[in-house]
């Protein structure tokens, strides 16, 4: 059947199951655009930027599992997805991007709009491809979806001449395509038996539960192997919602920001067995102070992580929920009583706390959200000060919800990220915490919340400052304050009222509960501007290249040991 390129697009999307489509039309992509009424079972969503496009594809794509695929013309439209392919590709998010190009004629002749997107794209794409011809367009599509889906996921880029759209061909669909994948799904047996032989020795074992455990849907195992072998859990930022977090075993979040209790139980911790996480700088600190006492299993489906950053003792490649329950086979039952009272005893000595002020304090306001939700909405978030309070306060009871830029931290991921996420989970709360800096980035995405009837209520952190840059420069740079304060921030209540957006301001403690409370009644889009305390610092902290002996608690956590 003879089909333009375009059309087969369409086609071979919907063969992939793909539901939904974020972006904007520009002129070289604009054949496709105008091909979508034939196919109403693609919903497009009209975002306002196309970085706002691929981080909404990134947020659909971990909360459904899915790929999530986002659109955008040539030029300045493909290099807008650059941040969110970056992103995506950091934190092993599948997301497949159909860019349009400039007609072949005029590739390579600096025509209007042109830009070498697959060039561009090289080191922060998983593959991508430029397609010469529309017969090749479903192999390729077919080919994109299974590199972005299989192994370690990643983004895939596929960039599509104007005139290949619009040229006619025979369309055939492969069944299947053969992809260099050289992902094992099983752990080797031999390594297996040296793990659980580990583990039956250990006396203050850890699980270090990373991302690896949301992608491959492993948390129930997780869970099994964790009370099977009783063995106390931490979970890294991409980790957290991997294991529920009012459970017995679980203990917090390590490193720069983390739980101090569980940066020192890592340090006192005899075996280390590590699940889908790549022992990130962000939790290791100085690698020559990390965990001087364990030994380290370290399970990962990317062969390239193992003993990257930290040695192996027993490398196991494989998918998380295979190797899991392959070690759910061989491993013994245990007891670790006498650990799980050590690591109580380290949390009572250092613990996280939310402490009393008269401010307006962020930790408590992640805390009210917290028991407001049943730590069971979805919540997205951006980087900085806002993303480490989520992560230390909000207690996530089922997994895969914690929707947060890790590997890349980009300023502004929050509010798409959560649209993305509202679309692929439309019966789930999304909250997006967000903090007034990464919120201007792209808070435009408002316009496309009310357009799409997407009920996301947004928490925002308004210290009119860029509050994590500022601590830096308080802790690092001897105060020396240098743009980093906000004197020309919008009133974001009117500017909610202004997108059609209930917007509430809450200034006082007493406040925060009904607020909360009063946006998760409504039934639209919500922005609650939480006027925070200016100065508030993140507490722990392990400045970027020590240990843990460096760790610096809350001031008055110091004081009283003094």
């Amino acid at each position: 059947m003879q089909l333009t390129g375009a059309q087969m697009t369409c086609e071979a999307l919907l063969r992939e199951g793909v539901e939904v489509v974020f972006g904007i039309p520009g002129g070289t992509i604009l054949p496709l655009y105008q091909t979508l009424p034939q196919y109403p079972q693609l919903r497009h969503i009209l975002t306002r930027h196309e970085q706002g496009a691929a981080m909404a594809a990134d947020g659909y794509a971990r909360v459904t599992g899915k790929a999530g695929v986002c659109f955008a013309t040539s030029g300045p439209g493909a290099t807008n997805l650059v941040t969110g392919l970056a992103g995506a590709m950091m934190d092993s998010v599948p997301v497949v991007a159909v860019t349009g190009q400039v007609a072949r004629a005029a590739i390579g002749k600096d025509a209007f709009q042109e830009t070498d997107i697959t060039g561009i794209t090289l080191p922060i794409t998983k593959h991508n491809y430029l397609v010469m011809q529309a017969a090749d367009i479903p192999y390729v599509i077919k080919e994109a979806f299974a590199i972005a889906t299989t192994g370690r996921p990643g983004p895939v880029l596929i960039d599509i001449p104007k005139d290949v759209f619009t040229e006619e061909a025979e369309a055939h669909y492969p069944d299947r395509v053969d992809i260099p994948n050289r992902s094992v799904l099983e752990g080797h047996p031999q390594q297996v038996k040296r793990a659980a032989q580990l583990i039956a020795e250990a006396k203050r074992p850890l699980i270090l539960a990373g991302r690896g455990i949301i992608v491959s849907r492993a948390w129930d195992e997780l869970k099994e192997l964790a009370e099977k072998a009783q063995v106390p859990v931490i979970t890294t930022l991409l980790g957290k919602s991997s294991f529920p977090e009012d459970h017995i075993l679980y203990v917090g979040m390590p490193g720069m920001h983390g739980a101090a209790y569980a940066s020192l139980a890592i340090n006192q911790a005899d075996l280390l067995i590590g699940v889908g996480m790549r022992f990130d700088d962000r939790v290791t600190g100085k690698i020559s102070s990390f965990a001087p006492n364990a030994k380290v299993i370290h399970i990962d489906i990317d062969p390239a992580e193992i003993s990257k950053n930290v040695k192996a003792h027993v490398p196991i490649v494989g998918d998380a929920k295979h190797v899991l329950r392959q070690l759910l086979g061989v491993v013994q039952s245990a007891n670790h009583g006498e650990w799980l009272q050590q690591i109580e005893q380290l949390r009572r000595e250092h613990p996280l706390r939310v402490r009393e002020s008269e401010a307006l304090l962020p930790q408590y306001i992640i805390e009210q959200l917290s028991d407001a939700t049943g730590g069971r909405a979805v919540v997205a978030t951006g980087v900085g000060q806002h993303q480490m309070w989520t992560a230390q306060f909000y207690k996530f009871v089922e997994p895969n919800l914690f929707v947060t830029s890790g590997g890349l931290g980009s300023m502004g991921f929050e509010v798409p990220a959560a649209i993305g996420a509202q679309v692929g989970r439309p019966g789930t709360p999304v909250w997006t915490v967000a903090g007034d800096g990464g919120f201007q980035m792209t808070m435009n995405e408002l316009a496309t919340m009310v357009e799409h009837h997407l009920p996301v209520k947004i928490a925002l952190f308004n210290n009119f400052h860029l509050g994590m840059v500022r601590q830096w420069q308080d802790l690092f740079y001897q105060k020396s304050y240098i743009a980093t304060h906000y004197s020309g921030s919008p009133d974001f209540v009117k500017l909610a009222e202004a997108y059609g957006i209930l917007g509430l301001r809450v200034k006082e403690r007493s406040a925060v509960r009904p607020a909360i409370e009063q946006a998760m009644a409504h039934q639209g889009p919500v922005l609650v501007d939480f006027w925070v305390a200016e100065e508030e610092n993140v507490y722990p902290m392990i400045p970027p290249g020590t240990s843990v002996a460096e760790l610096i608690e809350e001031p008055e956590l110091q004081k009283k040991r003094a």
